[in-house]
């Protein structure tokens, strides 16, 4: 530390006068006050010439040091041991580059606390120079820095972070300020428009929220307009999507947010905010747009295609079976011709199905498939299954045999059709891909006591491991695409989602060149309390079509006096089978037209008491005929049923929706057809 005689030397060799002495004494000593009473502040003064510092200040007592320590504080070779290892080199050029160069010095470095650690210092020097430029002395300040370098740090991790999320959200920034009256936009704001910071089509001028506003598309500028002045006015939060034209003439998509601050007096101070480039995102959303439109056109002309289909076949099947079925009330046929009417009615039944098939396939894809749930026995199904397909198995010599039918409690709560047309496609193909002289086993067993699992084990070639997680992919056939063995290749796809709809679940297991077994659970019980009703054999499926067992002869009208029935068809053999099927009930009047303006004036002027009507009729279709009727007060009373070959499930509820009291579908089922006769004049008789 100095001492008095050290300052008297540094003020003068000459003694002063003793008045002189006490001014310089009380100088020296406010002066070693406030330099005592410095913590964390240290004043140097250094000569070059003996080399030897001076210090004075609280800096080293603040960093743990004594009087004893000063010593090799002060001299110049020692000091720099107090100083971070990584510091001394860059601390040594500072004061090399000070003492030879003129101007102030400057450093910061880290000085080490006698107790372990370190501190932020930075010191500030100007030297005193001989008139030859050599440096005599060198005085400054050192003082402690630490927490404006902590803050320093804070701020550099901070920027770094928000410099780092800023990146990867690959975003610009942008900043308006009513300080400066003016917009700035980071490089990467333009980055996103194709333009480099510094390119001449940007700089042209100095407005660059003119040159970036001139960008923004017409139709978009309104809205970001808008968002903006409700922001500013109504604080509502700023966010807008727009189109911005690019450097290379293609407009992108800039997704703008941001939040205004306001000064103590309300004013709009200061608004900050990021641009999001989501031209990716946008054209991404315009390809599933479109994806999706063409899906739909693509659905809709499928649906389109099934309907025509459906139509087109169940035209013909309708003057098949039903004339067909008009020999169950001839008595005068010989076994052997209604064995042949029975092969017509067969094969008429069979291709109706496959029509189905397709429906249900249709449906099954659309998640539209429908179900009629009741308590069942299983047995019971697995052996009318069984029947199906025992020809196919006898005539590759394969034995089929069942095993746990006589457990006890067995039933399953499941739609009967699709239950055998499940039974029946696993059954089929544990045949078709068996070996010759193979066997199935078909095993039933209660799981849990809540469900009821049927398994169907074969003794064919097996799945390969490959293709195992390939079972229930559509229109895939495993490899047997190029064997003699047919398929689609969707019967399995079909099963899976039929047992999942009907509440189950469905799986297998396959070891190649021994065999598969396909199994499948379905719950035992109803979810609801309600008796589930067993099925007429006379009521409509869900699709339209009646299920086609019961014999006419069990239905019979069962009103009195006679009744006029207008029909509307413009088929000459479907008119041939309604005048075949009703002439042989004399209390029924058939009167017959070939189109809907007909219709409509034999209703008007006839009153007839039912009109079956087709759909597809020339001129004026059924629904624009029934729609008139209904607006007739002479024929608003008369009820019409829908009789066509329109059977898909939208056709249907279109039917329900305009109003016809009951919707049929061709091929005509003549129980159904009485059944309907019996319902409508049974209510008319009620009023």
């Amino acid at each position: 530390m100095i001492n008095l005689s050290q300052f008297w030397r540094r003020r003068g060799r000459n003694r002063k006068s003793p008045r002189t002495f006490r001014r310089l004494l009380r100088e020296f000593e406010r002066y070693d006050r406030i330099f005592k009473g410095s913590q964390g502040y240290g004043f140097l003064d250094w000569d070059v010439e003996e080399q030897h510092m001076f210090w004075d200040g609280g800096l080293w007592n603040y960093l743990g040091y004594s009087d004893k320590d000063m010593k090799s504080i002060s001299d110049p070779n020692k000091c720099l041991e107090f100083v971070h290892p990584e510091d001394r080199a860059s601390l040594s050029e500072a004061i090399a580059r000070h003492i030879k160069l003129r101007g102030p010095g400057e450093a910061i470095f880290r000085i080490r606390k006698k107790h372990g650690g370190f501190v932020w210092a930075e010191v500030r020097t100007q030297a005193i120079r001989k008139a030859n430029g050599h440096v005599q002395f060198t005085s400054g300040l050192v003082f402690d820095i630490t927490k404006l370098k902590e803050i320093e740090e804070a701020l550099m991790i901070s920027e770094a972070r928000h410099s780092r999320i800023l990146k990867a959200s690959n975003d610009g920034v942008w900043e308006w300020t009513a300080e400066h009256g003016g917009f700035h936009f980071s490089s990467r704001c333009w980055e996103q428009l194709g333009y480099h910071q510094n390119d001449d089509d940007l700089n042209r001028g100095f407005d660059r929220l003119g040159a970036w506003r001139k960008r923004i598309h017409e139709d978009d500028l309104v809205s970001f307009d808008r968002a903006l002045n409700d922001h500013f006015m109504k604080k509502t939060p700023f966010d807008v999507e727009y189109r911005i034209l690019g450097k290379d003439n293609e407009w992108r998509w800039i997704r703008a947010r941001g939040q205004m601050a306001y000064a103590a007096d309300g004013r709009p101070w200061r608004m900050s905010g990021t641009n999001m480039d989501i031209t990716e995102l946008k054209r991404a959303e315009e390809r599933v747009i479109n994806a999706k439109e063409a899906a739909e056109k693509a659905n809709k002309a499928k649906s389109e295609f099934l309907s025509s289909m459906s139509h087109e076949l169940r035209t013909p099947l309708n003057a098949i079976l039903g004339f067909a079925q008009l020999f169950d009330l001839d008595t005068n046929l010989t076994a052997n011709q209604r064995d042949n009417i029975n092969e017509i009615k067969k094969a008429g039944e069979h291709l109706l199905q496959l029509v189905g098939e397709v429906l249900d396939l249709a449906k099954i894809e659309a998640g539209r498939m429908n179900f009629a749930m009741e308590v069942l026995d299983p047995v019971a199904v697995v052996k009318d299954c069984i029947s199906l397909v025992q020809t196919q198995a006898d005539a590759r010599g394969i034995k089929v045999k069942v095993v746990g039918a006589d457990t006890p409690g067995l039933k399953v709560f499941a739609d009967r059709r699709r239950l055998k047309q499940v039974m029946v496609n696993l059954l089929s193909n544990a045949v078709k891909y068996n070996v010759e002289s193979g066997s199935v086993r078909i095993s039933l067993r209660i799981i849990d006591g809540s469900a009821c699992q049927i398994s169907i084990a074969d003794t064919g070639k097996g799945i390969s491991e490959v293709m195992q997680n390939r079972v229930f992919q559509p229109f895939n056939r495993l490899g047997a695409e190029n064997s003699h063995v047919e398929g689609t290749g969707v019967g399995l796809v079909i099963c899976n989602r039929l047992v999942e709809q009907m509440g189950g679940s469905m799986g297998f297991s396959s070891v190649e060149h021994e065999g598969s077994t396909f199994w499948f659970q379905l719950p035992m019980e109803s979810s609801s309390d309600e008796e589930v009703p067993k099925r007429a054999s006379s009521v409509v499926d869900a699709d339209g079509s009646a299920e086609r067992t019961g014999n006419i002869d069990a239905i019979a009208l069962n009103f009195e006096g006679r009744r006029k029935i207008l029909y509307v068809e413009d088929s000459l053999p479907n008119q041939r089978l309604m005048q075949q099927i009703l002439s042989r009930y004399p209390q029924l009047d058939l009167e017959i037209v070939s189109e809907g303006f007909s219709g409509l004036f034999e209703a008007r002027t006839k009153q007839p008491d039912l009109v079956i009507m087709d759909i597809n009729l020339p001129g004026m279709s059924g629904f624009e005929t029934l729609d008139i009727m209904k607006r007739d007060n002479v024929t608003s009373g008369i009820p019409v049923i829908a009789l066509s070959a329109n059977a898909m499930e939208h056709d249907i509820a279109l039917g329900k929706k305009a109003g016809f009291a009951h919707y049929l579908t061709k091929p005509l089922h003549l129980p159904r057809l009485i059944s309907v006769f019996n319902e409508v004049f049974a209510d008319e008789s009620s009023h």
